[in-house]
């Protein structure tokens, strides 16, 4: 009776020191605190979410598969809406298509709008603004600078604005893990 009582132990231990590894002074959370889940943001790729709460703080990771066109999406809230993004590490901020930015809350005018960078097709022309908050399977970030174009692109972009909160970005076996443990 003692031997499996302590195989549990081993592993609910193990469980949770695992969930809250790099960060010194946090107590493991309980394993039953250890959550998974999916979510399909489209029909190419479906988040992992792996996820401990640590008082009232989220510890995770989501795993993003790579899709069929060999980019990664993921769905963000914004301003509790939901936006769907292909993450873009070389992209310097957040840029949301008219109708994304629309949905999450974002208003401008289109006097506004202007050359706000340059592209691979020539100037960039949009409206420069910050959004409150990201969330992204429970990695928030926030007073994130985002730029709206309102011509020209056909999917939002998740860009280092937004990943610079992340703790860590990595590629492993056809998967992009962004992590906050």
């Amino acid at each position: 009776m003692i031997r499996p009582l302590l195989v549990i132990v081993a592993l609910v231990s193990g469980i949770a020191a695992y969930s809250v590894k790099d960060h010194p002074g946090l107590e493991p959370a309980p394993a039953q605190e250890v959550k998974r889940f999916h979510s399909s943001p489209n029909a190419w790729s479906s988040d992992e979410v792996i996820a401990a709460q640590q008082g009232g703080d989220w510890y995770g990771e989501v795993r993003l598969d790579r899709a069929g066109d060999g980019h990664y999406y993921s769905a963000a809230n914004i301003g509790g809406a939901r936006v769907d993004f292909m993450v873009d590490t070389g992209a310097s901020v957040v840029a949301l298509t008219a109708a994304d930015a629309r949905a999450a809350g974002l208003i401008w005018d289109p006097s506004e709008v202007s050359v706000v960078g340059r592209g691979a097709s020539g100037d960039v022309h949009g409206v420069i603004r910050r959004i409150p908050q990201i969330d992204v399977g429970g990695i928030v970030a926030h007073n994130v600078d985002a730029i709206v174009i309102p011509h020209g692109l056909d999917v939002s972009l998740l860009g280092q604005s937004y990943l610079g909160h992340v703790r860590s970005v990595e590629i492993r076996g056809g998967q992009m893990i962004l992590s906050n443990m």
